[in-house]
């Protein structure tokens, strides 16, 4: 059975791989993310190599208000389930980009506003201008931008308390950055297993390599979707 907070990046420009991947971990999961890579090379084509899974797509829309939501009403007829703007876009721009998504009605995705990337430690923020670490700065663009109309927030498990303890259960929490024991961290900075970020909170958890680069990805996905049950 496939689990539902279980989401496995898929992250490619390759139509054939993106279809393979999507027919082997599908089952083991409750949605497929698609970012700005497979995106940028298969445009809405994307969807259908999906394999008619619920699809998270990772776009991370940041622009002024109207190219946003001018952007949003582009995706909907794709229907994805979940579609991610930048936090740091500001109030108007969230607002824009809920008013845009609302147009589907109950079809409309989930709109998820990413704070600080999981690939960005302190000391990386600050050298962006952001003092006070990325806790602090999790929490000031939480709030900004659930006030704004998202549904809920990217963030990594370090912050889930802070953003549970904030505004408790309603909003909902996406992790990426997520590693099982003894896997690489890569290019992510603030990482956590399956299992920890579930514990603190997390509604869903995003998880890519340690899935889609393993000799048996299906597999990987299955034991990944237990170890959280």
């Amino acid at each position: 059975m496939p689990h539902k907070r279980l989401i496995t990046a898929i992250d490619t420009g390759d139509a054939a791989r993106v279809r393979a991947l999507a027919a082997s971990v599908g089952p083991h999961c409750g949605l497929i993310k698609l970012g700005l890579e497979a995106f940028s090379a298969l445009g809405p084509a994307v969807f259908g190599a999906s394999g008619g899974y619920p699809v998270f797509l990772d776009v991370k829309l940041h622009d002024i208000p109207n190219t946003v939501a001018g952007a949003v009403r582009a995706l909907l007829p794709c229907r994805p389930a979940m579609l991610t703007i930048h936090a740091a876009g500001g109030a108007a721009m969230i607002a824009a980009a809920r008013e845009a998504a609302d147009a589907a009605g109950d079809a409309r995705p989930l709109l998820l506003a990413v704070t600080v990337l999981t690939s960005l430690s302190a000391g990386a923020l600050s050298q962006t201008g952001v003092a006070g670490g990325p806790r602090q700065q999790v929490l000031r663009l939480g709030r900004l931008a659930l006030n704004a109309g998202a549904d809920g927030l990217v963030c990594s498990a370090a912050e889930i308390s802070v953003l549970r303890d904030a505004f408790g259960e309603a909003p909902v929490l996406v992790v990426p950055g997520i590693r099982p024991a003894g896997a690489g961290h890569g290019d992510q900075a603030r990482v956590a297993t399956p299992q920890q970020a579930v514990a603190a909170g997390a509604s869903y958890i995003v998880v890519g390599r340690p899935i889609t680069q393993a000799a048996d990805p299906a597999a990987a996905a299955a034991a990944i979707a237990a170890s959280i049950v």
